[in-house]
């Protein structure tokens, strides 16, 4: 299944607001869960959209997609 790189983008944007926790105070911490729950949210609503859109299952989609966005694509021969 190809995805398209826009829900490849979003979910790696989730991914790196989620490293972000790691390196902040508690009261940083919980600000920037937000911010990760938020991007976390947008990439499930992507994802039940385009597997809507095109007859999927979504969580075949969410898994493919995170398969995608956490390995680099690699080059053609």
């Amino acid at each position: 299944m190809d995805l398209p790189d826009s829900l490849t983008d979003l979910q790696r944007a989730a991914d790196e607001e989620g490293r972000k926790i790691e390196h902040l105070d508690d009261g940083e911490r919980e600000r920037q869960r937000s911010v990760w729950f938020d991007a976390a949210a947008r990439v499930q609503e992507a994802v039940t959209r385009y597997a809507e859109e095109n007859g999927l299952d979504p969580h075949d989609v969410e898994k493919r997609l995170r398969q995608a966005a956490r390995h680099l694509p690699q080059s053609e021969e």
